[in-house]
């Protein structure tokens, strides 16, 4: 009985799915990440503490 339940559900949802990206303007969502990660990306770049970097060190605490 539990299977035919879980693919009821399953069914309705896929159909309902099939239903509102026919009939609606829904967005893509790989697009819009795309999009957040590039807005990301600037505002991180836009706001970072700027490197101080000491005489005679370039940055490397390793020294290498």
């Amino acid at each position: 009985m539990g299977i035919i339940t879980t693919s009821f559900s399953f069914m309705l949802g896929a159909a309902c799915g099939i239903y509102v990206a026919q009939n609606y303007n829904v967005p893509n969502i790989n697009n819009l990440y795309k999009t957040g990660l590039v807005m990301a990306k600037s505002y991180e770049e836009n706001y970072r503490k700027p490197k101080t970097s000491r005489d005679g060190e370039d940055g490397d605490r390793n020294g290498k």
